[in-house]
């Protein structure tokens, strides 16, 4: 499976970042995958890695390339309860200046990048984020309707997205929720906005999870839900991209 690292011009500097894809010939369905707050590192490239294996062109960028190349903090191998206060003492002022005027920006950058790399199929691509990411994910589909066929967050803070930017989307969505990150109220007024907005999605809390359980190098992981995650995934891309 040939994972590249690549370097992607931006408004403000370079974005380090690394694409995974098949390895015969053929052209792919592009999908670009924003990190959680911890950003690129060896569970990202599994991930990616493994999408890519389904058939996919996967981009996945540095988000705070502006505060220099990955790993931008030192991260152990394990994030464990114990050190995540301290992680995210460093990272808060990194999300806090990723505002996103920076998302949209960006966005546009490595939508630029997926989009013309000749082992990119022609046609629309997909965005999917996870934590922070998700969010970031949500904002790029919005903005590039033309471009963004699917948007799928996990674990990500999309029910304060906002109702104008949820309403704005016109791709096909899929949110998983983790049980630790919104009660079913809270889920019933995120789909609720979806529902008035015409939005073709589906929105549901996996059991049994806490925030960040797709990653398995953090105390949150869960196999079980990154199954589901995989599971929801592949299907949406497999309804919006498989043409492709």
């Amino acid at each position: 499976m040939p994972v590249k690292t690549q370097q992607i011009r931006t408004a403000d500097g370079t974005a380090d970042a690394f694409t995974a894809f098949p390895s015969h010939g053929e052209r792919h369905p592009g999908v670009l995958m924003y990190p959680d707050g911890f950003g690129i590192r060896p569970v990202l490239h599994a991930i990616a890695g493994e999408l890519a294996g389904h058939g996919y062109y996967v981009l996945v960028p540095n988000v705070f390339y502006r505060h220099g190349p990955s790993p931008v903090i030192d991260l152990p191998e394990h994030i464990g309860e114990d050190i995540r206060p301290q992680l995210m003492d460093q990272l808060m002022p990194l999300i806090q200046a990723h505002t996103s005027e920076r998302v949209l920006q960006d966005a546009n950058a490595y939508l630029g990048f997926l989009t013309s790399q000749p082992e990119v199929a022609p046609g629309p691509v997909a965005v999917t984020g996870y934590c922070i990411g998700g969010l970031y994910a949500v904002h790029t589909a919005a903005a590039h309707p033309e471009q963004v066929a699917a948007v799928a967050a996990f674990h990500g803070p999309v029910a304060a997205a906002g109702r104008d930017l949820l309403s704005a989307l016109t791709a096909r969505v899929h949110f998983g929720h983790a049980e630790g990150d919104l009660t079913p109220d809270t889920l019933g007024e995120l789909n609720q906005v979806l529902d008035a907005a015409g939005v073709t999605y589906t929105s549901e809390i996996y059991p049994h999870t806490v925030h960040g359980f797709t990653m398995s190098d953090t105390a949150a992981f869960s196999p079980s839900g990154l199954q589901r995650h995989w599971d929801r995934l592949l299907l949406l891309l497999d309804r919006t991209l498989a043409g492709n």
